[in-house]
């Protein structure tokens, strides 16, 4: 290794620029050098800022000129003493571990000078502060010229996107009236938040032809994070480990399924509702309302969600199926005369000519829905004239048209002229702030 040693470097001309190597050289300052800025120069030294000191401070300590400290008051309060004032001296400190509201920092002058003007010490006591104090001269001491209690920090909340996005509370709630990707781009620093709250409501079921049993409503199924408070259904399976959804950073398919189709031939079922999925959560389409007999042979409703009601003797279609706990719901009617009503969620069909479709369940999962939408999965009513369906069930309507199932409930259509079933929904319910 060569060495020069000087005492001046000077330019060839007197207004020249003298150049230290080539772009892409490296020149090492050993610790210890002193280097005095009496001029202009670029590359060397502070120009207005600190040398931030990356170990924290967690007690009381004395500050030197052009540093900038880390203050850890987790621990307890303590004092950082400013050094001796010159002209342009420099300090800089930051609140370490956002604890300054709890155990504030003091900030103490050397001897009587001043902070500010006046001969006192400075408390810092805003959580995330960060302050910087020049020294000007023996009047105003030193002055703080930046004090800032905004403070930039990770986000440690699952943060997503999919559906229709609103918020209630601390609570952020992703609606799918149709399918969807929900998107999770960065799961809670908390493992117990990942764990979300969710409603999957499947399409309901059409009414039978010509007289047939009402259409079971579509499966329902909701689990309610005791981290996300609202007002669940009576269904809710947050107990069972099994239904419970851990999300993790991936997307997840959506699919809301559409209402059963009506069938246009005389004497036939309703058709099935279709699945809805999130997750390995699967609520089961709506069983279609069984058509009116030819003759005297009993036809039967259609299995599903809730089943849907029979006709002329015929059972009802079986409910839960396929089964899951707590259940998605209920058997349609078994009809004491021409035909009977789809089941609900809430309760199974009625047998009655002018049953009522199978209640539906209520849960206030997405409170911007509001009531009466917050009702779900009843089932068709039966066909004879006047009956009402369950929640979001279509009502018959004997001679005239009966009523559809209504979309994003999961209501099963009316029996008589094969109303179609209503379409499903999913909700997504999760804490954000």
């Amino acid at each position: 290794m060569s060495e020069i040693k000087v005492n001046k470097i000077s330019p060839r001309t007197a207004c020249g620029t003298t150049t230290l190597g080539d772009s892409g050289d490296s020149f090492v300052i050993p610790s210890g050098v002193t280097i005095t800025n009496n001029g202009t120069q670029t590359g060397f030294g502070r120009t207005g800022t600190v040398d931030w000191q990356t170990t924290p401070k967690t007690s009381t300590f004395t500050a030197a000129n052009g540093e900038g400290y880390f203050a850890n008051t987790s621990g307890g309060a303590f004092t950082m003493n400013l050094p001796a004032g010159s002209a342009g001296a420099i300090v800089s400190v930051v609140d370490y571990t956002n604890t300054f509201q709890t155990n504030a920092l003091t900030i103490s002058p050397n001897g009587s000078e001043k902070i500010g003007g006046i001969a006192a010490s400075f408390i810092a006591d805003t959580e995330g502060q960060s302050l910087t104090f020049v020294y000007v001269d023996g009047t105003e001491g030193w002055k703080n010229v930046q004090d800032s209690t905004s403070n930039a920090v990770g986000n440690p909340n699952l943060v997503a996107t999919g559906g229709t996005i609103t918020t209630s509370g601390n609570c952020k709630i992703h609606t799918f009236t149709g399918p969807g990707t929900f998107t999770v781009s960065q799961i809670s620093t908390t493992a117990a938040e990942n764990v979300v709250s969710y409603l999957v409501v499947a399409g309901g079921g059409a009414g039978g032809q010509n007289y047939g049993g009402g259409g079971g409503a579509g499966g329902f199924r909701e689990v309610k994070s005791p981290l996300t408070p609202y007002t669940a259904s009576p269904l809710d399976g947050y107990p069972s480990a099994p239904n419970r959804i851990t999300v993790t950073a991936t997307s997840f398919p959506i699919q809301v399924g559409g209402g059963g189709a009506a069938s246009p031939a005389l004497y036939n079922p309703g058709g099935t509702g279709s699945v809805s999925t999130f997750s390995t959560i699967t609520s089961a389409g709506g069983g279609g309302g069984a058509g009116a007999p030819v003759g005297n042979s009993p036809t039967v409703g259609g299995p599903g969600g809730s089943g849907g009601g029979g006709s002329r003797g015929g059972n009802g279609g079986t409910g839960n199926t396929p089964p899951v706990s707590p259940s998605q719901g209920n058997n349609g009617g078994n009809p004491d005369g021409n035909s009977s009503s789809g089941g609900g969620a809430g309760a199974a069909g009625s047998g009655c000519n002018a049953g009522a479709g199978g209640a539906g369940v209520s849960t206030q999962i997405n409170p911007a829905k509001g009531s009466p939408a917050t009702n779900f999965s009843g089932g068709g009513g039966a066909a004879s004239n006047p009956t009402s369906g369950g929640s979001g069930g279509g009502g018959g309507n004997n001679p005239g048209e009966p009523g559809k199932g209504t979309d994003n409930t999961g209501g099963g259509g009316a029996g008589n002229k094969s109303a179609t079933g209503g379409s499903g929904i999913v909700i997504i319910r999760y804490k954000f702030q």
